[in-house]
Order: C-alpha cells, then sequence, then structure tokens
C-alpha cells in the first residue's frame, strides 16, 4: 500500500474524533451538559494519543515494524491538537476568558494546575516537531523532547483529580502509562 494511502487512513482515523464531537454537536446530542461533554471527550482522547504515541517504541522493538515511527509525530500533534481544544473549552466557554477567574482556577484547584502545565510542556513539542527543527536542534531536540513522559503523567493525575466518583479510566490511563514506562526503563537497563 502506498505511502500516502496510509497516511490519509491515520488521518482519519486520528481526526475521527473530532469528527465525532463535531457530528455531536450538529445533532444536539451532547446530553444535560454539553461543555462538560466535549471536555471529557477531548481530555480523554488527548490522554489516548499520548499513550498512543508513548507505545510507538515498544512495538517499533517488539516487533522490527520500524514504519510505525512515521506515525509517532503525527500521533502527538493530534494529542496536541485534541489538547489545546480542551484547553480552549475551558478558556473560552467555561472561563470566558475572565483573566481573574482564570487565575483563581490555576491557583485554587491543582487539577488545573497540572492540567495547564501539561499544555504548557505540549507547546515546545509541537513547535519544536519538524525536520527543520530537529536538526537546527540537533542533540538538545531529544532532551527537549523527553517532556513527552511527564506530560502523560500529569495528564493522568489531572484526570484522575478532576473525579468524584468511578476512578476505572483514570486506574486504567495510569497501569498503561505504568507498563509503557517501565518498558523504557527495562530496555534502557538492558543496553
Amino acid at each position: 500500500m502506498p505511502w500516502w494511502i496510509r497516511k490519509t487512513i491515520a488521518w482519519v482515523l486520528l481526526g475521527s474524533p473530532a469528527l465525532y464531537a463535531a457530528y455531536l454537536i450538529a445533532t444536539n446530542d451532547l446530553g444535560a451538559n454539553p461543555l462538560e461533554t466535549l471536555t471529557d471527550h477531548t481530555g480523554q482522547w488527548t490522554l489516548r494519543f499520548l499513550l498512543l504515541g508513548l507505545l510507538i517504541t515498544p512495538l517499533r522493538q517488539l516487533t522490527g515494524w520500524v514504519s510505525l515511527i512515521r506515525y509517532r509525530r503525527l500521533i502527538g500533534l493530534f494529542a496536541a491538537f485534541y489538547a489545546t481544544t480542551h484547553m480552549a473549552l475551558w478558556l473560552f466557554i467555561d472561563q470566558q476568558l475572565d483573566w481573574r477567574l482564570l487565575l483563581e482556577d490555576v491557583l485554587d484547584r491543582p487539577y488545573i494546575t497540572l492540567g495547564f502545565m501539561g499544555w504548557l510542556l505540549l507547546l515546545p513539542l509541537v513547535a519544536t516537531s519538524t525536520k527543520g527543527m530537529i536538526k537546527k536542534l540537533g542533540a538538545s531536540w531529544r532532551k527537549l523532547h523527553r517532556a513527552v513522559y511527564i506530560i502523560p503523567v500529569l495528564g493522568v493525575v489531572h484526570y484522575t483529580m478532576s473525579l468524584k466518583a468511578d476512578f476505572s479510566l483514570p486506574i486504567l490511563y495510569a497501569v498503561i502509562l505504568a507498563l509503557l514506562l517501565s518498558f523504557r526503563v527495562w530496555m534502557r537497563q538492558a543496553r
């Protein structure tokens, strides 16, 4: 299968949660609290794509499927897209760009602070994800992009702290994240 077809399929798959959200908006099927539904949807997909991005290296190492690496940047960019959408919902709709309320929320609610920190850490990764920036930054690029290990940790804690009940999904995400990070530690020690 030609590369452009595989890339198109990847774009469609990674964009399908956004298309589904657009469908829910168009059909007015967001439930009793539309903002909460959309915020949860974008937050969930942010975490899922962050974890999927971390899964690429172990899958590549275990299967020898080298071409998987081609998808890691795209997955990361979609994770950033969903994170930014999640952030924009909070910023523009929930807080209505009231800077006093925003600052209070960040300072008074630790889970907001952690989510905001995770989003801020994503921004330089997106800005330096081009081939030109990789070349320009050299070895510093790899150091900068190690933040990708911290961001899902912040995301899982942010999600867990935002809930009042039913912690099953954050626990599942935490277990997957722990396995992915443990694999990296194990591989590093095995070298």
